[in-house]
């Protein structure tokens, strides 16, 4: 069981009603202090990454309530705490509420209202957390220090990040699906001069062909069939801060020349417009291929891709930064809170080992999406070994074997796609009917058999794909 919960009380029969009642209403485990030195003692180990919460008395010997509130505030000021108090005096509860406490119970309380509170206590905390982010975000502020791992398993990275920040060059992102490139580069721009204004993404891979040149360089009014109105284009609405250009290697050869001639001459030229029009950005890409690859192939521009390839950093896969697996579960389980009004969940010890040893081929949108189903099917408080798939669990990474091809070459069947997300069952047992087909190479009668199938509903499914 994990410890969210430090109770900081002198009287240790208090201590012990208290951390009984979070176990057996909200399966929390505690810490326990006597006083607030040793409050913060505690929190100056390895055991303050735990904690979610502290419940802390108002009147004890050595270090008093209101004092340790004083210094909790100044060294772990996220960390939301509720006083408590013998005394019927309302003037302690104001000063403790100025102080930053989220809430002022009196004692003897009722169970029940300490349950609502510490509810109430970390929602409160987890939604302040988010506003921070999404204000620094949505202020163009968003910078490495909000990125988790960036004094773990992104430091090299993250100093690379620095020193592009520190300059107006081309960025070019790589990394595999799901290690997070765009907020990335979002951390650049908010460390770079150009903090503060517009941080524009668009999604290249997701651009109608028809319409790429309009979306990123803008149109004027009647310039083809369903131009109504002027459009200034991504670039423009970029104008002084960053436009982040992800899945760069998606963009039509021919937008890729336009692209060129932005890089080259700091000028748009909109759809139907009769003079190109002057831009001050700076473009960060991304790509999870290989564009050199690409350009040998003749998909992507070789003079564009020097232009955009300036400064090349690579975003390490999760499975090699792995320290930094559990304070991102921590943190999606706190996203899922947010976005469903849950109860935050903590993690067992089994579970973070498992996690840790898993190989996530999706990344860290994999590690999303399975605390999210986590969330959602546990139906305790504490996620365990038992709420994630075993196959998500396995000793491979996201797959199973079924069975042979005659050759001593094993048969997998991945139970996650490309981008993170779980395969459906169809898609699931479409894959079990390939390999069982090319093990009896082709033998309808004997794939069935094989997955206990009847004859005619193997006949059934497998035409109905072709």
């Amino acid at each position: 069981m994990s410890q969210p919960v430090l109770i900081v009380e002198d009287d240790p029969l208090q201590r012990q009603m208290l951390a009984t009642l979070l176990r057996r209403k909200l399966d929390f485990g505690s810490l326990e202090a006597e006083n607030g030195r040793k409050a913060l003692e505690i929190l100056a180990t390895d055991l303050a990454s735990a904690v979610r919460l502290i419940i802390l008395d108002l009147d004890m010997p050595i270090m008093g309530g209101m004092e340790t509130l004083e210094i909790l505030r100044q060294k772990h000021p996220s960390i939301p705490v509720i006083m408590l108090t013998g005394n019927k005096d309302i003037e302690p509860a104001v000063q403790a509420m100025k102080l930053g406490a989220v809430d002022f119970l009196t004692k003897p309380y009722e169970g029940e209202r300490m349950m609502v509170t510490v509810r109430n206590a970390l929602r409160l905390s987890i939604l302040s957390k988010e506003v921070s982010r999404l204000k620094s975000e949505k202020e163009g502020t968003f910078t490495f220090e909000n990125l988790i791992g960036h004094d773990g398993g992104l430091l090299p990275v993250v100093n690379i990040g620095r020193k592009a920040a520190a300059s107006d060059i081309p960025v070019l992102i790589g990394g595999e699906t799901g290690t997070g490139k765009e907020v990335f580069a979002r951390a650049i721009h908010g460390e770079s001069a150009r903090a503060g204004k517009p941080f524009i993404a668009v999604n290249c891979g997701a651009l109608p062909s028809q319409l790429v040149e309009s979306i990123l360089f803008g149109h004027e009014k009647g310039a083809f069939t369903g131009a109504t109105e002027k459009a200034i284009g991504k670039f423009r609405e970029a104008e002084g801060g960053t436009i982040f250009l992800d899945e760069i290697g998606e963009l039509p050869l021919d937008s890729q020349v336009k692209l060129l001639r932005v890089l080259q001459q700091k000028e748009v030229e909109p759809v139907g417009a009769n003079k190109p029009v002057p831009v001050n950005i700076r473009i960060i890409s991304a790509t999870n291929r290989d564009l050199q690859k690409e350009v040998t192939g003749g998909k992507f521009r070789e003079d564009l891709f020097f232009r955009l390839n300036v400064l090349q950093i690579i975003l390490p896969p999760l499975r090699e930064r792995r320290e930094d697996i559990p304070e991102l579960s921590r943190h999606f389980i706190e996203r899922f809170c947010i976005d469903t009004g849950a109860i935050p969940k903590t993690v067992s010890r089994a579970l973070e080992e498992k996690l840790i040893r898993f190989e996530w081929p999706g990344n860290v949108r994999q590690l999303e999406n399975a605390m999210s189903r986590a969330m959602v099917v546990s139906e305790s408080n504490v996620l365990d070994v038992d709420d994630f798939s075993a196959l998500l669990l396995g000793a491979t990474a996201g797959q199973k074997e079924t069975s042979s091809d005659g050759t001593g070459k094993p048969q997998h069947i991945r139970v996650i796609s490309p981008d993170g997300h779980f395969k459906t069952a169809e898609e699931i047992e479409r894959e079990a009917m390939d390999i069982a087909l090319e093990h009896f190479q082709g033998n309808i009668t004997q794939a069935a058999k094989a997955l206990g199938m009847a004859k005619s509903t193997f006949y059934k499914k497998n035409s109905d794909r072709t």
